[in-house]
């Protein structure tokens, strides 16, 4: 692949990226919400899952992707609930969640239909509520899950996770450079907007976060990590997933916003979540550690 032609798929990645979100935003703002409780260490899920599949047939130019999920908890729950992310191009195309009472199982699946190459990220939070006389506890999971998915009209639709072909890999520097320099771009001008200095904080991206489900944050034990972990993803879903909730009052849908970054005090006594909304405004969420 010459030079001229790297640089074309990289221009065509980036205009389709901000065309792309045509996902309508549904979304019923009711008491529906995730609450973190003490951890229940005999409750476990014994499946969490993500997927995303293409289907290799095109209609009417465009493809057709099934984003799904998938977890099962060791006990029925008071209440179970799963909220799963999709981001494109490093920005959020799409949300699915459901909820469900005195349950084990949740599944939840979505079609998603779009054109031209790009990279699908996915991360889903898995939870349960669990009651017992008059102690309320919690189990949590997390699982995703990425694609390339490769549209050119000089090659067979195709999709990978992990490169096989030289022009595989070479589809993949290019999705990972122009997604990459997105993202960094907008983390700079979040972090001078906002006046913050990032050498206070570890940083990372949502979808980087399921990695700490294995293994402790920096100098800080298991049970902190994931009690961090469930009142982060507590936040987020009411001040982000249900909607943006501006100074005016107003309700900005999370759609077409960019990918959450987490900032983490090194001190673990505060996390900040920056993102730059569809509309332009710059967004950051503060929560206690």
């Amino acid at each position: 692949m010459n030079r001229r032609t790297t640089i074309a798929m990289a221009l065509v990645i980036l205009i389709g990226a901000a065309a792309f979100l045509s996902s309508v935003w549904e979304r019923s703002r009711t008491a529906e919400t995730i609450k973190f409780f003490p951890l229940d260490r005999e409750a476990v899920f014994t499946e969490a899952k993500t997927s995303l599949t293409l289907n290799e047939k095109k209609q009417s130019g465009r493809y057709a992707l099934r984003w799904a999920t998938m977890s099962i908890l060791n006990r029925p729950a008071y209440l179970r609930q799963d909220v799963s992310l999709l981001f494109v191009d490093g920005r959020l195309a799409d949300v699915l969640s459901k909820w469900q009472t005195d349950t084990a199982a949740l599944d939840m699946e979505k079609t998603v239909r779009t054109q031209d190459s790009r990279l699908f990220q996915a991360v889903s939070f898995h939870h349960a509520e669990l009651h017992k006389n008059s102690d309320i506890t919690s189990s949590q999971a997390m699982s995703s899950a990425y694609l390339y998915v490769i549209d050119s009209p000089y090659r067979p639709l195709t999709s990978f996770r992990r490169p096989k072909t030289a022009a595989e890999r070479e589809w993949q520097r290019v999705l990972n450079k122009a997604v990459n320099e997105f993202l960094r771009h907008k983390a700079d001008e979040l972090l001078a907007h906002f006046s913050l200095a990032k050498d206070d904080y570890y940083a990372l991206y949502l979808p980087e976060l399921v990695a700490y489900t294995e293994q402790p944050l920096p100098g800080l034990p298991p049970a902190k990590t994931e009690a961090m972990i469930g009142r982060l993803w507590e936040g987020l879903y009411k001040s982000y997933i249900l909607g943006i909730k501006k100074e005016d009052g107003s309700i900005l849908s999370p759609l077409g916003s960019t990918m959450p970054l987490i900032l983490i005090r090194k001190d673990y006594r505060q996390i900040l979540v920056l993102f730059e909304a569809q509309n332009g405004d710059k967004i950051m969420l503060i929560q206690a550690a």
